[in-house]
């Protein structure tokens, strides 16, 4: 059977729509039969009186419509009750058509035929109300009489009255049937489960004129839920139907929102704007009427729960697809250990899931609900709740396993990412899902908040335990990797440092945790002072002293140049340029001091003037051999930049320079021509050898990009 066909049966079968018809006809029939020219030539005009007694008949009659089924006959009275009803139907049915046949006089009105048609239609329903013995009789007295009164008007018209009394006449035959059938059904039912004597009783007394009428209604009762069962899954195999061809509109669904998603996904653009008929717009609209017409029909008949679970699992699984495209998880397990690259790539996919989820999933989902349980308000929003709980779910579910994995400390920046997301996010589910979903999305965002807490706090541990720190001191005192970490520590607690201080304050420390302070600053603070002590153990693996200060001071020149670019105003800041002032002096006592001292010049006037000569000679030869030997060896040593190697060479230069000038002049002054003949260096020379310091013995291109690539982190 179809809708249109299901929805006629119920409704011909519910006694409150014959009620109603039987006391509409009722009034019209009367009130059209008191216009009319057969009420003039019976009873000729209108007087009060007659106003009055038409009117208190009227009512009866309209009265006895309306409670028809409230006034039905006992049983035990039923059988006498019938006969004396038929035959008072038939005396007053026959005197009413003699005088009628008598004063009637000339073609009816249209009034006459209105009435005529009413009556028949008021008959009709008591006759599905009742069972007094005169209805049917009553139905076909009146059918009569408007094929009599069409055959006065035009013979052709007999033709439209018969039409219409042959239609009343195979529905009242329809109905009939459905009541036989229901009844043959309960004698089949009564066969199965009693003896054989109650079943011949029970067919016995349906051949009966006295059956009991209560006792087949009750019948008719049974039978009908029969037929409501019979229907109800007719309706469910259409239901079915229906979602199976929606269904496969599932993939038409995920290609348009991958399509509308995807330069949001491939670069860093803003996400498209879409209606939120998205959804809607990718399904078969006829489809979707259809499928409103049918759970409208379940629901009315009580199949709530059939129609949300059909329904759930149909929208459940095309979200729950549309989020494995979104995120291209299939054959991934984010619990295993992920690159660096990957991991990161995941998680921003993630993170624009979530917002596609939130901005045109959900939505749409919620529109969709809407249209189809438009008349159930309440049900729309359970409906709409457990389709998208299982999407939601499957997006925390990732999150949670992000937030148990591994306390890496590349992972943290991603963490973060996540956590204000969904920070972001709650207030948008607080409207648009119940408490208990939200409740879900809050305890996923605390174990974010609480694993990102973990990990920086942490984060001291893993730097310096990171297995390339512990290279030993590089050859040319180049920046440590340890330091490099440390670097990019602080570029990102700078860049995070709001939101750090915030998960700080809003998640405080373990019970089994060591006491550590809550501030962001006292953390790089002690991260600093840390990195200090590890920079100390690791200089003392040189074995000169020079190159150990000269390590040194690269490392704090690092620091101190990322501080500066980070804009970090920490105490521990302001005594970096303290050390490198401070190593910078010990570097040159360690390396240069000893030349220096073979220029020293002695103000003795006793010391023979051939002595004087040797000694200057002497010296200079000592002053050449050693100058040669720094230069050539901390030429190879590699500056962090080009200011602290000038700062370095500039101050070589300011001590230097002065004393090997005044040595020379000296040495002039005693040897006089003969002076040439010993000086290696000039003074150019000596600046110019200066300035070929701390080059390193990488090739300059490869120094360049290294240094380039760490000054970039910020």
């Amino acid at each position: 059977m179809t809708l249109l066909a299901i929805k006629m049966t119920r409704w011909l079968t519910q006694v409150a729509v014959w009620r109603f018809v039987g006391f509409v006809s009722t009034i019209v029939g009367l009130v059209c039969y008191g216009l009319s020219s057969s009420f003039n030539y019976l009873f000729g005009e209108w007087s009060l009186l007659k106003i009055f007694l038409y009117s208190g008949f009227s009512l009866f009659i309209c009265l006895g419509n309306l409670f028809a089924k409230v006034c039905r006959p006992s049983t035990s009275t039923s059988l006498r009750f019938k006969a004396h009803s038929s035959f008072l139907v038939l005396t007053i049915t026959s005197v009413y058509s003699y005088f009628a046949d008598k004063a009637m006089n000339g073609k009816p009105d249209v009034y006459s035929l209105i009435s005529c048609v009413s009556f028949a239609i008021m008959s009709f329903s008591l006759s599905r109300q009742t069972q007094c013995g005169f209805e049917v009789d009553l139905f076909y007295f009146f059918l009569g009489c408007l094929i009599v009164l069409l055959l006065k008007i035009k013979f052709a018209l007999a033709v439209v009255g018969v039409g219409f009394s042959y239609s009343l006449i195979i529905l009242r035959s329809s109905l009939d049937t459905a009541l036989h059938h229901n009844l043959g059904a309960q004698v089949d039912q009564l066969a199965s489960t009693t003896d054989t004597s109650a079943v011949v009783l029970f067919v016995d007394q349906l051949g009966r004129t006295d059956i009991d009428v209560a006792a087949v209604q009750d019948i008719v009762v049974e039978g009908q839920r029969d037929n409501a069962q019979r229907d109800n899954a007719s309706m469910m195999q259409q239901l079915m139907a229906c979602i199976e061809v929606l269904r496969q509109g599932n993939s038409n669904l995920t290609n348009m929102l991958l399509e509308h998603t995807k330069e949001y996904f491939d670069d860093k653009s803003e996400l498209a704007g879409v209606d939120h008929n998205f959804v809607i717009d990718a399904l078969p609209s006829g489809k979707i009427n259809d499928l409103e017409e049918t759970i409208k029909l379940m629901v009315d008949d009580g199949l709530e729960k059939e129609c949300c679970d059909v329904y759930c699992n149909w929208r459940r699984e095309s979200l729950e697809q549309c989020i494995i495209n979104l995120l291209r998880l299939q054959g991934i397990n984010i619990e295993e250990k992920l690159e660096q690259r990957e991991f990161q790539y995941y998680i921003l996919r993630w993170i624009k899931a979530v917002n596609v989820a939130h901005r045109i999933l959900f939505p749409s989902e919620r529109r969709l609900c809407d249209c189809i349980f438009s008349r159930f308000s309440s049900v729309a929003a359970l409906c709409f709740n457990e389709v998208c709980r299982g999407a939601l779910i499957q997006l925390l579910n990732f999150a949670e396993a992000v937030a148990s994995g591994s306390p890496s400390e590349w992972r943290l920046s991603k963490i973060l990412d996540m956590f204000e997301t969904l920070r972001d996010l709650i207030p948008e589910f607080q409207s648009l899902f119940p408490e208990s979903m939200v409740k879900e999305v809050m305890k996923v965002h605390d174990k974010l908040g609480e694993a990102s807490r973990v990990i920086f706090m942490n984060m001291e541990n893993v730097i310096f335990h990171i297995p390339e720190t512990k290279v030993i001191a590089p050859a040319d005192g180049r920046v440590h990797l340890m330091t490099k970490h440390v670097i990019r520590y602080l570029v990102f607690t700078s860049r995070a440092q709001k939101i750090l201080e915030q998960i700080l304050e809003q998640y405080p420390k373990f019970a089994n945790e060591v006491a550590k302070s809550n501030s962001v600053s006292d953390q790089i603070d002690q991260v600093i002072k840390r990195l200090e002590t590890e920079l100390v153990t690791v200089s003392k693996n040189y074995d000169k002293p020079a190159l150990r200060y000269f390590f040194l001071m690269n490392n704090w020149r690092c620091v101190e140049l990322e501080a500066i670019k980070l804009r970090l105003n920490l105490g521990c800041f302001h005594k970096d340029t303290t050390k490198v002032q401070q190593n910078l002096e010990l570097y040159q006592s360690s390396s240069w001091n000893m030349v220096l001292n073979f220029l020293k010049l002695e103000n003795n006037e006793l010391v023979e003037p051939n002595a004087n000569a040797e000694s200057l000679k002497g010296s200079l030869n000592l002053f050449n051999m050693h100058f040669k030997d720094i230069c050539s060896t901390q030429s190879r040593w590699l500056a962090f930049d080009k200011q602290l190697s000038e700062k370095i060479i500039m101050s070589l230069q300011h001590i230097l320079l002065p004393a090997y000038g005044n040595f020379i002049e000296k040495l002039q002054d005693v040897l006089g021509i003969h002076a040439s003949e010993y000086i290696k260096y000039g003074l150019f020379d000596i600046k110019d050898q200066l300035n070929h310091l701390f080059l390193g013995s990488m090739p300059m291109n490869q120094y360049l990009k290294d240094k380039e690539k760490l000054l970039k982190l910020a």
